[in-house]
């Protein structure tokens, strides 16, 4: 399946490194010249071209940019095609949005108002970049993590699920976009390392307005490298 990044930051790159691995062509973009990721595309695998190019690129496209840019994002290039969601709110690089800091909405139904044709599934915000290539297990580990989605389109969500199966993550429907706020920043399953059996109690535990410690999914994920490492486990660089 072609997969079409619209954005290209660490954390674009990490979800696209294990695209590639599964098989998926990827191509890559920013908002700048595509000479930029050159050097990236060429160690990974893949291409890299315009977002224009990466929308008509990809059967499924991948949006991974500051919610302060979604204004520039174009709505004209994606048509009805599926997009994942990665976009988190952080106030301090994106500064305050009103109807989030107000609880009136989703970041993703704000993603989804702008892209009023694309397919919206909220999918791969809840990981951090480096936790990508740690914790990715083929199907069946038992310590296989588990990745929350949310969206509106069944068909969307089922290519969502494929995806991040692929990908070395076991997908947890957690419902429509409008119930992805469990899963957004601070919330008590954002990036933390969770399986399928655990997620459950994770998002049922969000409270909306209250938020875990600032960092706490951080330290959490540092704690867990440490374990590993202690336990013999090699563990790939953040």
């Amino acid at each position: 399946m072609k997969i079409g990044f619209i954005g290209a930051g660490v954390m674009a790159r990490a979800i696209a490194r294990c695209m590639v691995a599964a098989g998926h062509p990827v191509m890559i973009s920013n908002s700048r010249a595509a000479e930029t990721l050159a050097e990236f595309a060429q160690a990974l695998g893949c291409t890299a071209g315009t977002a224009a190019e990466a929308a008509a690129f990809g059967e499924v496209l991948v949006l991974s940019v500051p919610l302060k840019s979604m204004d520039r994002v174009d709505p004209a290039l994606f048509g009805n095609k599926v997009m994942l969601d990665s976009c988190n709110y952080y106030p301090t690089r994106d500064g305050r949005i009103a109807e989030l800091d107000q609880l009136q909405t989703t970041t993703s139904e704000i993603v989804a108002r702008h892209l009023p044709r694309a397919r919206i599934v909220k999918a791969y915000n809840s990981i951090m970049q480096g936790d990508m290539a740690r914790d990715a297990r083929p199907a069946g580990a038992i310590d296989r993590r588990a990745i929350p989605i949310a969206g509106d389109d069944a068909q969307a969500k089922a290519v969502a699920a494929r995806l991040i199966d692929d990908s070395g993550f076991d997908p947890y429907d957690a419902g429509s976009l409008a119930d992805s706020w469990r899963f957004e920043r601070a919330m008590p399953g954002y990036c933390m390392w969770l399986t399928q059996a655990q997620m459950p109690a994770a998002l049922a535990a969000a409270r909306r307005g209250v938020e875990v410690p600032h960092g706490a999914w951080q330290q959490a994920s540092l704690e867990r490298t440490r374990a590993l490492q202690a336990a013999g486990v090699q563990t790939p660089p953040g």
